[in-house]
């Protein structure tokens, strides 16, 4: 409890209860949505770092809980504490600088078989193209599954942030229609991904399911899903970068 108690230096709650009672029950709370983000971030994200910050949000929620609102604590603070977890993960890149960059050759590499050959670069074009072996490859595409997509904190070919070029939500009109553009051909790439590389998406990112639970769906290993997901990536950034030029 004492622990808890560093972060409860506040009153009562209207219910009577003391800040340090609600974080004392919406602890296991935060440890459960770090562990759930955990599982869909790159190896670099520490889970102490994520509950730690979760630990404010739920504090933000302890403070600002109202029972008379007929709303259960847990309800109320679970989009504080996942909101809190989320602003810690956005302020830095978590990803090395290695991985951004073999995320770049391997784009290349696709977009330059596909122009060369007018079709889905395959496993073993792409290796070709990079001068490796399939196995390197496919530890290479390990390694980029914990990219995020088109990341904002990731510098584009001319080292600027990515996140300079995208309007935001609430500027000019004419710079929203850009993001609407945007966001279009986003959506056109990932439309024109191979069917399996599209599931794997889908089912990771729409249906939340674990490498594992999506390699029983398709029928192969946990480390394929890992290379189809880092592949489709890969894939997308080439195919969102050669529909914008």
């Amino acid at each position: 409890m004492k622990g808890l108690a560093l972060y409860a230096r506040v009153g009562a709650s209207a219910g009577g209860e003391t800040a340090e009672d609600l974080l004392a029950r919406g602890a296991p709370l935060v440890k459960r949505i770090a562990y759930h983000l955990l599982a869909r971030l790159p190896a670099s994200v520490q889970v102490d770092d994520l509950i730690q910050s979760g630990m404010l949000g739920l504090l933000d929620a302890a403070r600002r809980y109202d029972p008379a609102q007929c709303v259960t604590f847990a309800t109320f603070a679970e989009p504080r504490i996942r909101g809190a977890m989320l602003d810690e993960i956005r302020k830095g890149d978590w990803t090395p600088r290695s991985v951004h960059r073999k995320g770049r050759q391997v784009s290349a590499a696709i977009q330059a078989v596909e122009a060369a050959t007018g079709r889905e670069a395959r496993d073993r074009d792409i290796a070709e193209q990079l001068g490796v072996t399939l196995p390197e490859y496919h530890e290479m595409l390990g390694d980029l599954r914990g990219q995020k997509l088109l990341s904002l904190d990731e510098a584009g070919p001319d080292d600027e942030s990515v996140a300079e070029s995208v309007p935001a939500p609430d500027g000019d009109p004419a710079d929203l229609v850009d993001r609407s553009h945007l966001l279009a051909q986003l959506a056109g790439a990932i439309d024109r991904l191979p069917e399996r590389e599209r599931l794997v998406l889908s089912l990771y990112y729409d249906e939340e399911l674990h490498l594992k639970e999506i390699g029983a769906v398709l029928g192969v290993s946990e480390s394929r899903v890992s290379q189809l997901h880092g592949q489709a990536l890969a894939r997308l950034r080439a195919r969102f970068a050669d529909s914008a030029d």
